[in-house]
Protein backbone atom coordinates (compact mmCIF):
# COMPACT_ATOMS: atom_id res chain seq x y z
CA UNK A 1 0.00 0.00 0.00
CA UNK A 2 1.41 3.94 -0.71
CA UNK A 3 1.98 5.78 2.21
CA UNK A 4 -0.42 8.33 1.44
CA UNK A 5 -4.06 8.05 0.01
CA UNK A 6 -6.49 10.73 -2.06
CA UNK A 7 -9.72 11.68 -0.77
CA UNK A 8 -10.90 10.15 -4.04
CA UNK A 9 -9.22 6.95 -3.16
CA UNK A 10 -10.92 6.95 0.64
CA UNK A 11 -14.07 7.50 -0.87
CA UNK A 12 -14.11 4.84 -3.54
CA UNK A 13 -13.01 2.30 -0.21
CA UNK A 14 -14.31 3.42 3.12
CA UNK A 15 -16.13 0.37 3.84
CA UNK A 16 -13.41 -1.44 4.17
CA UNK A 17 -10.58 0.48 6.09
CA UNK A 18 -10.21 1.91 9.68
CA UNK A 19 -9.96 5.53 9.12
CA UNK A 20 -8.46 6.91 12.20
CA UNK A 21 -8.18 10.96 13.39
CA UNK A 22 -4.54 11.46 15.14
CA UNK A 23 -4.26 15.13 15.43
CA UNK A 24 -1.75 16.37 18.21
CA UNK A 25 -0.57 19.85 19.31
CA UNK A 26 2.11 21.30 20.63
CA UNK A 27 0.84 24.41 22.11
CA UNK A 28 -1.49 22.83 24.52
CA UNK A 29 -4.44 21.94 22.91
CA UNK A 30 -6.70 19.26 23.34
CA UNK A 31 -6.66 16.72 20.10
CA UNK A 32 -9.15 14.77 22.13
CA UNK A 33 -11.22 18.10 21.99
CA UNK A 34 -10.94 18.95 18.60
CA UNK A 35 -12.06 15.48 17.50
CA UNK A 36 -15.10 15.86 19.65
CA UNK A 37 -15.96 19.17 17.58
CA UNK A 38 -15.66 17.92 13.87
CA UNK A 39 -14.49 15.19 12.33
CA UNK A 40 -14.66 12.62 9.37
CA UNK A 41 -17.65 10.21 9.46
CA UNK A 42 -16.66 7.16 11.16
CA UNK A 43 -12.77 8.46 12.39
CA UNK A 44 -12.06 6.90 15.76
CA UNK A 45 -10.09 9.02 18.01
CA UNK A 46 -5.99 7.93 18.33
CA UNK A 47 -4.31 9.97 20.98
CA UNK A 48 -0.60 10.24 19.74
CA UNK A 49 0.32 11.05 22.98
CA UNK A 50 -1.10 8.48 24.73
CA UNK A 51 -1.42 5.86 22.69
CA UNK A 52 1.28 5.87 20.01
CA UNK A 53 4.40 6.73 23.18
CA UNK A 54 5.76 5.58 26.06
CA UNK A 55 6.17 8.17 28.66
CA UNK A 56 8.24 10.70 28.88
CA UNK A 57 11.48 10.45 30.33
CA UNK A 58 15.07 12.65 29.47
CA UNK A 59 16.46 9.39 29.10
CA UNK A 60 14.17 8.25 26.07
CA UNK A 61 12.76 11.91 25.07
CA UNK A 62 9.04 13.07 25.11
CA UNK A 63 7.76 10.21 23.11
CA UNK A 64 9.35 7.33 23.44
CA UNK A 65 7.95 4.10 21.48
CA UNK A 66 6.04 2.06 23.73
CA UNK A 67 6.29 -1.42 24.00
CA UNK A 68 4.80 -3.92 21.22
CA UNK A 69 2.24 -4.84 23.48
CA UNK A 70 1.33 -1.36 25.13
CA UNK A 71 1.10 -0.45 20.85
CA UNK A 72 -1.05 -3.35 20.59
CA UNK A 73 -3.07 -2.99 23.43
CA UNK A 74 -4.02 0.74 22.05
CA UNK A 75 -5.12 -0.32 18.23
CA UNK A 76 -7.20 -3.19 19.55
CA UNK A 77 -8.96 -0.23 21.65
CA UNK A 78 -9.34 2.20 18.87
CA UNK A 79 -10.81 -1.30 16.33
CA UNK A 80 -7.49 -1.70 14.80
CA UNK A 81 -7.09 -5.63 14.05
CA UNK A 82 -3.98 -7.59 12.18
CA UNK A 83 -5.89 -7.87 8.95
CA UNK A 84 -7.30 -3.91 9.32
CA UNK A 85 -6.12 -1.29 6.42
CA UNK A 86 -5.94 2.09 8.31
CA UNK A 87 -6.25 5.51 6.80
CA UNK A 88 -5.22 8.36 8.94
CA UNK A 89 -5.15 12.11 9.22
CA UNK A 90 -5.14 15.38 11.35
CA UNK A 91 -5.32 18.76 10.24
CA UNK A 92 -1.44 19.36 9.84
CA UNK A 93 -1.60 17.80 6.32
CA UNK A 94 -0.42 14.61 7.97
CA UNK A 95 2.83 15.46 9.70
CA UNK A 96 1.21 14.56 13.44
CA UNK A 97 -0.82 11.15 12.07
CA UNK A 98 2.08 10.10 10.28
CA UNK A 99 3.45 8.58 13.50
CA UNK A 100 0.26 6.11 13.70
CA UNK A 101 0.86 5.25 10.03
CA UNK A 102 4.56 4.97 9.81
CA UNK A 103 4.27 2.52 13.41
CA UNK A 104 1.70 0.43 11.26
CA UNK A 105 3.36 -0.35 8.26
CA UNK A 106 7.00 -0.39 9.83
CA UNK A 107 5.22 -3.62 11.71
CA UNK A 108 3.30 -4.63 8.75
CA UNK A 109 0.32 -3.81 8.34
CA UNK A 110 -1.62 -2.12 5.45
CA UNK A 111 -1.85 1.66 6.96
CA UNK A 112 -1.48 5.78 4.86
CA UNK A 113 -1.90 8.97 5.38
CA UNK A 114 -4.83 10.82 4.16
CA UNK A 115 -3.08 13.42 1.48
CA UNK A 116 -4.71 16.95 2.86
CA UNK A 117 -5.96 15.31 6.24
CA UNK A 118 -9.53 16.31 7.22
CA UNK A 119 -9.03 19.51 4.83
CA UNK A 120 -9.77 17.38 2.01
CA UNK A 121 -13.44 16.95 2.87
CA UNK A 122 -15.99 20.15 3.45
CA UNK A 123 -16.53 21.39 6.80
CA UNK A 124 -20.13 20.00 6.17
CA UNK A 125 -19.74 16.58 5.75
CA UNK A 126 -17.84 16.52 10.10
CA UNK A 127 -19.64 14.71 12.67
CA UNK A 128 -19.53 15.47 16.11
CA UNK A 129 -20.23 12.21 17.88
CA UNK A 130 -17.39 10.17 19.45
CA UNK A 131 -16.94 6.89 17.97
CA UNK A 132 -16.40 3.92 20.46
CA UNK A 133 -15.55 0.79 18.11
CA UNK A 134 -15.02 -2.84 18.98
CA UNK A 135 -12.06 -4.06 20.12
CA UNK A 136 -10.49 -6.01 17.82
CA UNK A 137 -7.31 -8.69 17.89
CA UNK A 138 -4.36 -6.56 17.39
CA UNK A 139 -1.15 -9.11 17.85
CA UNK A 140 2.37 -7.41 19.10
CA UNK A 141 5.00 -7.34 17.17
CA UNK A 142 8.40 -6.58 18.23
CA UNK A 143 9.74 -2.83 16.90
CA UNK A 144 12.17 -3.80 13.89
CA UNK A 145 15.71 -3.43 14.68
CA UNK A 146 15.93 -1.93 10.95
CA UNK A 147 13.78 0.67 10.93
CA UNK A 148 15.37 2.33 13.73
CA UNK A 149 18.47 4.12 14.75
CA UNK A 150 20.03 4.26 18.32
CA UNK A 151 21.23 8.01 19.31
CA UNK A 152 25.27 7.07 18.53
CA UNK A 153 23.91 5.90 14.78
CA UNK A 154 22.33 9.50 14.79
CA UNK A 155 25.49 11.33 16.10
CA UNK A 156 27.62 9.58 13.84
CA UNK A 157 27.04 11.61 11.05
CA UNK A 158 26.09 10.47 7.22
CA UNK A 159 22.39 11.47 6.05
CA UNK A 160 20.41 12.75 9.58
CA UNK A 161 18.02 14.45 8.21
CA UNK A 162 15.95 16.75 11.22
CA UNK A 163 11.99 17.13 9.98
CA UNK A 164 11.43 20.54 12.65
CA UNK A 165 10.96 23.90 11.24
CA UNK A 166 14.03 25.39 10.37
CA UNK A 167 13.73 28.27 13.02
CA UNK A 168 14.39 25.37 15.64
CA UNK A 169 16.83 23.67 13.79
CA UNK A 170 18.99 26.92 12.99
CA UNK A 171 18.83 27.35 16.96
CA UNK A 172 19.65 30.61 17.45
CA UNK A 173 17.17 31.40 20.30
CA UNK A 174 15.66 29.16 22.76
CA UNK A 175 14.05 25.75 22.21
CA UNK A 176 10.02 26.16 22.86
CA UNK A 177 9.88 22.74 24.22
CA UNK A 178 13.71 21.46 24.80
CA UNK A 179 16.05 22.11 27.27
CA UNK A 180 18.63 23.08 24.55
CA UNK A 181 18.13 24.96 21.20
CA UNK A 182 20.41 23.46 17.73
CA UNK A 183 20.11 20.39 15.81
CA UNK A 184 22.85 17.35 15.37
CA UNK A 185 25.84 18.26 14.20
CA UNK A 186 26.33 17.20 10.50
CA UNK A 187 22.43 16.74 10.06
CA UNK A 188 20.24 18.47 7.17
CA UNK A 189 17.02 20.36 7.71
CA UNK A 190 14.41 19.13 5.28
CA UNK A 191 11.29 20.50 7.46
CA UNK A 192 8.01 17.95 7.29
CA UNK A 193 5.85 21.08 6.40
CA UNK A 194 7.64 22.10 3.66
CA UNK A 195 6.11 18.89 1.74
CA UNK A 196 3.32 20.60 1.88
CA UNK A 197 1.82 23.07 -0.46
CA UNK A 198 -0.54 25.62 0.32
CA UNK A 199 -3.59 23.27 0.71
CA UNK A 200 -1.58 20.91 2.74
CA UNK A 201 -1.66 18.50 0.28
CA UNK A 202 1.74 16.71 -1.02
CA UNK A 203 3.80 18.98 -3.61
CA UNK A 204 4.49 16.98 -7.10
CA UNK A 205 7.03 14.06 -6.23
CA UNK A 206 9.56 15.45 -8.32
CA UNK A 207 10.03 18.14 -5.42
CA UNK A 208 9.73 15.96 -2.96
CA UNK A 209 12.71 14.29 -4.23
CA UNK A 210 14.45 17.62 -4.65
CA UNK A 211 13.81 17.76 -0.86
CA UNK A 212 15.81 15.14 0.02
CA UNK A 213 17.99 15.11 -2.43
CA UNK A 214 19.67 18.84 -1.25
CA UNK A 215 19.76 17.11 1.83
CA UNK A 216 22.21 14.52 0.05
CA UNK A 217 19.42 11.81 0.70
CA UNK A 218 19.11 9.95 -2.89
CA UNK A 219 18.58 6.66 -1.10
CA UNK A 220 16.34 6.66 2.15
CA UNK A 221 18.10 3.44 3.06
CA UNK A 222 21.01 5.22 4.32
CA UNK A 223 19.03 7.81 5.96
CA UNK A 224 17.96 8.59 9.81
CA UNK A 225 15.51 10.62 10.54
CA UNK A 226 14.63 13.00 13.67
CA UNK A 227 12.36 15.90 14.36
CA UNK A 228 11.84 16.85 18.22
CA UNK A 229 10.96 13.58 19.65
CA UNK A 230 10.01 11.15 16.87
CA UNK A 231 6.83 12.37 15.41
CA UNK A 232 6.94 14.80 12.30
CA UNK A 233 10.41 12.88 11.05
CA UNK A 234 7.76 9.57 10.72
CA UNK A 235 6.63 12.02 7.96
CA UNK A 236 9.63 12.23 6.41
CA UNK A 237 10.00 8.89 6.12
CA UNK A 238 7.02 8.22 4.74
CA UNK A 239 7.37 11.10 1.91
CA UNK A 240 10.64 9.71 0.78
CA UNK A 241 9.34 6.34 0.76
CA UNK A 242 6.15 7.72 -1.46
CA UNK A 243 8.68 10.05 -3.96
CA UNK A 244 10.50 6.35 -4.56
CA UNK A 245 13.46 7.14 -2.60
CA UNK A 246 12.95 3.66 0.20
CA UNK A 247 12.77 3.42 3.44
CA UNK A 248 14.69 5.07 6.19
CA UNK A 249 15.35 4.38 9.39
CA UNK A 250 13.62 6.99 12.67
CA UNK A 251 15.96 7.87 15.11
CA UNK A 252 12.73 7.54 18.00
CA UNK A 253 14.14 9.69 20.66
CA UNK A 254 15.27 12.61 18.56
CA UNK A 255 16.22 15.98 20.14
CA UNK A 256 14.22 15.53 22.77
CA UNK A 257 16.02 12.64 24.25
CA UNK A 258 20.08 13.95 22.39
CA UNK A 259 19.23 18.00 23.88
CA UNK A 260 19.63 16.15 27.57
CA UNK A 261 23.16 14.70 26.79
CA UNK A 262 25.91 16.46 27.05
CA UNK A 263 26.63 15.58 23.40
CA UNK A 264 27.70 18.84 21.13
CA UNK A 265 24.71 20.48 19.65
CA UNK A 266 25.74 22.76 16.45
CA UNK A 267 23.61 25.78 14.96
CA UNK A 268 23.34 27.40 11.83
CA UNK A 269 25.66 30.18 10.49
CA UNK A 270 23.65 33.30 11.05
CA UNK A 271 22.64 35.20 7.98
CA UNK A 272 24.92 38.57 6.83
Amino acid sequence: MEPFVTADWLQEHRDSVVLADARMYLDGRSARAAYLQGHLPGAVFVDVSEALAAPASPEGGRHPLPSPEDFAAAMSAAGIGDDSTVVAYDDAGGVMAARLVWMLRTTGHDAALLDGGIDAFPAASLETRCVTPDSAQFTPVPWPRESLATIDEAASGGAVVDARDRTRFDGHGPDPVDPRSGHIPGAHNVPAREHLAADKTLQPIEQLRQHFEAAGVTDASDMISYCGSGVTACHNLLVAEFAGLGRGRLFPGSWSQYAHTDRPAETSPLPN
